[in-house]
């Protein structure tokens, strides 16, 4: 892996939309965080939910991977928000720009940071209900990923995909602009994913359509995870990350919840811990629903 890329420890932030909703009170319709990125107050947030994170990176002296607010940040949900395309694809490039900044902030106490755009699903991360082919996807996912390459982002990460043909898509999209990616897939209770692959055919399928990156698995609790990993294999070895959820419950009773349930901590901490002997190369640690910085320090083994 390139020198921007795994093979050393990264320190990644936890659930960011989750935790701007429940503990500041802030009102993201479709799960948005982008238009935050359009005030100042919004940016101050950002930034002191980013510092959180690099506090965490200093303290353990690893790099620290900073993903940028844009989960939501494609056509299909912009629009529904009432942003023109341009008006989006400048959002995206501010994204990584205001990541850029925040590097030089923490210069001084981090030992590397890597700044991602963040890609989500065109549909419902918790549904299987659409997928894509690998051609609609890459056409779909190719604006906002040109912004962040227009931008300097070091790498494309594409988080809670739900099957292969997306996934491909976002790779070929990715290819073509140039950035590296990464693709992140996530499971349900039982270890596979919405679709219905496991995480195994998953893999593979993406390699051999040819591949990103690396992996990583997120938005499912270290309970969930285990059973996919337990078919052994070299595709194990291409999943270089994990951000896991707080709560073992399922995406269904997730979606439904109108209360935050952060987990149990030491249960997050503990099964975390169990999933490492089959992941030769997990370097990213950070969260997904219901974490914040508590839980990734917990990860990490600080306080």
């Amino acid at each position: 892996m390139s020198g921007q890329l795994p093979g050393r420890p990264i320190v990644t932030d936890g659930g960011l939309e989750t935790d701007l909703i429940f503990h500041h009170g802030q009102d993201l319709p479709y799960f948005a965080a982008f238009p935050l990125l359009d005030s100042a107050q919004g940016r101050s947030l950002l930034t002191e939910y980013y510092d959180g994170y690099a506090a965490i990176a200093e303290q353990t002296g690893t790099a620290l991977m900073l993903e940028s607010a844009t989960w939501r940040a494609s056509s299909d949900w912009a629009h529904l928000l009432g942003y023109s395309d341009e008006a989006l694809a400048r959002t995206n490039r501010d994204a990584i720009a205001m990541l850029d900044g925040l590097r030089d902030r923490y210069r001084a106490t981090v030992k590397d940071v890597v700044v991602g755009g963040a890609v989500g699903p065109r549909g419902d991360g918790y549904s299987p209900d659409r997928q894509l082919d690998a051609d609609e996807a890459a056409e779909y996912h190719a604006p906002q990923i040109d912004a962040f390459a227009q931008a300097g982002a070091d790498v494309v990460t594409a988080y809670t995909m739900t099957g292969t043909g997306e996934a491909i898509g976002i790779v070929r999209a990715a290819r073509a602009s140039g950035v590296p990616v990464a693709i992140s897939f996530t499971l349900e209770t039982d270890g596979r994913l919405p679709s219905g692959e496991s995480l195994k055919d998953a893999v593979t399928t993406v390699d051999e359509a040819g591949g990103p990156d690396y992996f990583l698995i997120n938005c499912a609790h270290p309970t969930h995870m285990s059973p996919a990993l337990a078919e052994d294999g070299p595709w194990r070895e291409r999943i270089a990350g994990l951000r896991c959820n707080a709560s073992t419950r399922s995406h269904a009773e997730l979606d439904e919840a109108t209360e935050l349930d952060e987990g149990d901590l030491q249960l997050l901490a503990n099964t975390h811990e169990q999933l490492k002997p089959s992941l030769p190369n997990l370097s990213i640690v950070g969260g997904c629903c219901g974490t914040d910085a508590r839980h990734v320090a917990a990860l990490w083994g600080v306080s």
